[in-house]
């Protein structure tokens, strides 16, 4: 098993991530390979943090096509991360991995509070930690969460898990010459209108504070472990 590059890491899962081979909600047997993907990571020594979306589920952009009010409609999404962080902290435990689910809004019986000190004693512990309910606050996607919780736990990447091989000059899914980048800045991030890496918010924190992210195909057996030891895989952002 490799050795780890980056000591403490957050890994940023879309909602859409949990559907796996279906079209809504979860599906558990790709939740539970996700889990094992995990797991591979930590044995490299790296301190694994993760924050979900809820997208699979219930999107709060989405809630003025359901006659919604936008503050509502983030409130039910953040919701839905929650149940996507419970889903994945059960498949971790039945790994054998140590798992603790710290979510923004009180759900006390399912969930501990996020306390910042409190989280990373989890991961000082070995413990993967999950960040449910988004930011707490709506108008904020958990792209944003994401930087923001980088920052607060001091981690030394934010590892974008999606389902493409690495960020291209163009949607590769409707250019047929699109060229995939092997790395760029953040400012380039932030001004190319074609690249979707995170959102605006997002990227201008990580600029901010310099913190490189990296975006890789998840899909892909082993790639989890490539990140957090350093080997070429996907974008480089930074």
């Amino acid at each position: 098993m490799p050795k780890t590059k980056y000591k403490r890491v957050l890994l940023k899962l879309s909602g859409e991530t949990f559907l796996g081979e279906r079209k809504f909600g979860i599906d558990p047997k790709f939740t539970q390979w996700l889990a094992k993907e995990i797991g591979k990571a930590i044995k490299t020594g790296s301190q694994i943090s993760i924050v979900v979306g809820g997208g699979n589920i219930f999107r709060g952009t989405s809630a003025a096509e359901h006659g919604l009010e936008r503050t509502v409609g983030d409130y039910i999404g953040m919701l839905a991360t929650i149940m996507n962080s419970l889903a994945l902290q059960a498949a971790l435990e039945k790994e054998k991995i140590q798992a603790r689910v710290l979510t923004s809004i009180e759900v006390k019986d399912v969930a501990e509070p996020y306390i910042r000190r409190r989280a990373i004693r989890h991961l000082e512990k070995g413990r993967v930690v999950i960040f449910a309910g988004g930011s707490g606050a709506p108008y904020f996607t958990t792209d944003t969460t994401a930087a923001q919780r980088a920052l607060e736990i001091a981690a030394d990447i934010i590892l974008k898990g999606t389902k493409v091989d690495g960020v291209y000059d163009k949607d590769p899914h409707k250019h047929d010459d699109a060229k995939k980048l092997e790395s760029l800045s953040l400012k380039e991030a932030l001004t190319n209108k074609h690249i979707e890496v995170l959102d605006n918010s997002a990227l201008s924190l990580c600029m901010d504070h310099k913190i490189p992210i990296l975006v890789f195909n998840l899909h892909t057996e082993g790639n989890i472990v490539k990140a957090v030891s350093g080997e070429k895989v996907g974008t480089l952002i930074s």
